[in-house]
């Protein structure tokens, strides 16, 4: 079972929208940040993926908004992988405010490229357990 995981990000003024909430497309960037945060955490850099050849790649992404993040509140955006035998796996986040209430759920199918063939490669979770120095963190 993999730790859990979460940074803490602070929502800034220039990523507010004409509503005074943050805009939708800045959710993605904290969910991208998390999920490299994660990797790091499990000793997997991009430099590592890179020198294998593959890189990570998201396929499909859906966010559910619960409630507004506005100019300087602080997040919570946890990050979970979810592997099987396919050649995809499942990224489970969310962001919750200092409150404890939920701003948003992100969650995404993802997989590895292989960055030669252009192709996901088998069983991304081995890529992982591969490269990482503590891929426990990521429950392999």
């Amino acid at each position: 079972m993999a730790e859990e995981f979460s940074v803490p990000v602070e929502v800034r003024g220039y990523e507010i929208d004409v509503n005074g909430h943050l805009n939708q497309a800045v959710y993605l960037q904290y969910a991208e940040h998390a999920r490299w945060s994660f990797l790091r955490h499990a000793g997997l850099d991009d430099g590592a993926l890179l020198g294998r050849g593959v890189g990570p790649v998201v396929l499909e992404t859906n966010i559910r908004y619960l409630r507004e993040l506005r100019a300087g509140d602080v997040v919570d955006v946890s990050c979970a992988f979810e592997f099987d035998d396919g050649k995809v796996f499942r990224v489970r986040q969310t962001l919750r405010r200092a409150d404890g209430s939920v701003a948003a759920e992100v969650t995404a199918v993802s997989g590895v490229m292989d960055l030669t063939e252009r192709k996901l490669v088998r069983n991304p979770g081995e890529i992982f357990k591969e490269l990482a120095s503590a891929p426990a963190v990521l429950g392999l």
